[in-house]
């Protein structure tokens, strides 16, 4: 309980949105030049000869040379050295892959397992439509953490783990998919901090297919962080402490959180906000009725009034009674 105190601590004096980057999605550019940056992930190179100290031959719990999946990490990772890999059942066509440097070997270890019990969790969660065979890395650099999320400057020190797939047309199954951590990760969080950040990742991943970009963030972003904590026993006031604060001096929040505040400077308090509302419709319509909840309304950006007509389809009740109930939940949890 103290390793969530800590990371809900840490996450509030370095502003949570730039510490948990979640889903990127990045245009691929067309012509030579984006070619000679990052070949598509579509596009599988052979496996390139392994450098030394890289596993060669099939080992168990271990990825085999010849996974498609591995070559098109090593694709982007061969320049930073060679790679430790763990192969972990997870109930999908493949097994997962946990992926880093030989540096990284106690992340990549403690990911490996922790990955099915995660995977399992988020698919209690969600269902079984998701491809539940991740790929996970643990990058060694800054500068590799940003070529695995395909961008071209190093992202900000205070972000922790990234989730990024190829371009896809809503409603079919992203290709490319895989959650990147930053090489610092391991050494600011403890084991519950990375398997909260590896649950969160992994919903992102698996909600990917029915998430429209420009839809809510306080669903998105609120139902990957209750899903983060979903069943592990967690207090509030460990989760939200942020909010706690607030909800002891009498502040309630008037409405959803909105945008903007997830990249403000309340953005710590907005990612508090959005898991609270997602409880809070969790222990008063159960997770089915959450789950459905997203399904319709990850699909494009929403106005209250579209919310309210979502609200009044899949839990039977306006968006301005779902606002007063949360309220009154979070009263209830003040006292």
């Amino acid at each position: 309980m103290n390793g969530v105190r800590r990371v809900r601590d840490w996450l509030s004096q370095r502003r949570r949105f730039e510490f948990c980057l979640t889903t990127v999605m990045v245009m691929l550019l067309t012509g030579t030049c984006a070619a000679l940056l990052l070949l598509p992930d579509s596009v599988v190179a052979p496996l390139r000869a392994a450098r030394a100290g890289t596993t060669t031959a099939p080992v168990a719990g271990q990825a085999t040379p010849g996974d498609a999946r591995l070559a098109q990490i090593q694709r982007i990772t061969e320049p930073f050295g060679p790679l430790v890999t763990r192969q972990v059942p997870t109930g999908g066509a493949q097994p997962a892959l946990v992926i880093g440097h030989p540096q990284n070997q106690r992340e990549v270890d403690l990911l490996a397992d922790e990955l099915a019990a995660a995977s399992a969790a988020v698919t209690e969660l969600w269902g079984p439509d998701w491809s539940r065979s991740p790929v996970v890395v643990v990058s060694s650099t800054p500068a590799e953490f940003a070529a695995l999320v395909r961008v071209t400057t190093d992202l900000p020190g205070e972000v922790a783990a990234a989730t990024v797939s190829d371009p896809f047309t809503p409603g079919t199954q992203p290709t490319g998919q895989r959650v990147v951590f930053g090489p610092d990760a391991g050494r600011r969080l403890d084991p519950g901090g990375l398997r909260s950040l590896l649950r969160h990742e992994l919903t992102h991943v698996a909600t990917r297919a029915a998430t429209v970009d420009g839809s809510p963030q306080w669903l998105l972003e609120g139902f990957a962080e209750y899903d983060a904590h979903r069943g592990l026993g967690h207090a509030f006031t460990d989760i939200a402490p942020t909010l706690a604060t607030r909800l002891a001096t009498g502040t309630l929040p008037a409405d959803l959180p909105a945008d903007p505040e997830f990249t403000g400077p309340d953005a710590a308090t907005a990612y508090e906000l959005a898991w609270s509302v997602c409880a809070y419709l969790a222990d008063t319509h159960d997770d089915a009725g959450l789950v459905a909840l997203y399904r319709r309304l990850a699909t494009g950006p929403q106005t209250p009034a579209t919310e309210d007509a979502a609200m009044r389809e899949i839990l039977g009740t306006s968006r301005a009674d779902v606002i007063s109930g949360w309220q009154t939940w979070l009263r209830a949890r003040s006292a």
